[in-house]
């Protein structure tokens, strides 16, 4: 028995992965790192120092350079999410929060974003949820599962009545890690260990979900 939804963000209901993107790209050429769409990739899900720790490839700052660095790109991403308004949804979305509210299952964020709380206020989200979990309320971030953990404690349920919707391969691995139902957005070749791939949440509904969980073998059913 399924009991409640719990969304990883970017990606998954809007798409500021470009912002992460242009924010990375921006301080990576302003410091003199080689850094392009392909590297941006193996940041997906991943939290802003392990982030950064890739995009410098080995080459060795202190950590004071490390805090400042982080924070510039930080506020260049804000800079972006400022003017993110609810039309940023990505399609399907919001239907499918109200078909899960209209059903009676629970639904919550679960972002590593330390800055979830404010996109999710630029899109208007809040009323359209039960819980938020951000990177600021836990220490271990994705591939952990504890902001998945944390997020079924908030709504009342257990890992075994909770579905992981996830983009990258570090939330799914999450959702398994936590003993949750998993389902993968995007190519397989990046979410293929979920127990249900999908393009994407445009005109998906809950039947379908269910159904894709339920045909998957998975030992939990």
């Amino acid at each position: 028995m399924i009991k409640a939804f719990l969304f990883d963000l970017d990606g998954v209901l809007t798409d500021t992965s470009e912002f992460h993107y242009r924010g990375w790209k921006r301080l990576a050429d302003e410091e003199g790192l080689a850094f392009d769409r392909a590297d941006n990739e193996a940041l997906r899900g991943v939290s802003r120092r392990e982030s950064l720790l890739l995009m410098l490839k080995g080459r060795v700052i202190s950590e004071t350079q490390m805090e400042a660095w982080m924070e510039r790109k930080n506020a260049y991403y804000l800079e972006l999410v400022e003017k993110m308004t609810p039309a940023d949804l990505l399609p399907g979305a919001m239907e499918l929060l109200s078909e899960l509210r209209a059903a009676g299952i629970k639904i919550a964020i679960a972002s590593s974003s330390k800055n979830a709380g404010l996109v999710m206020d630029r899109l208007s989200l809040a009323p359209a949820i039960d819980a938020l979990v951000d990177g600021n309320m836990v220490t271990l971030s994705k591939p952990a599962p504890d902001l998945f953990l944390k997020a079924a404690e908030l709504v009342g349920t257990r890992p075994d009545e909770s579905v992981v919707v996830e983009d990258a391969a570090a939330g799914v691995e999450a959702g398994i890690a936590g003993g949750m139902w998993t389902v993968g957005l995007g190519p397989v070749e990046r979410v293929g260990m979920a127990d249900l791939v999908i393009p994407s949440l445009e005109d998906v509904h809950l039947a379908q979900i269910l159904a894709g969980l339920e045909k998957s073998g998975h030992h939990r059913i």
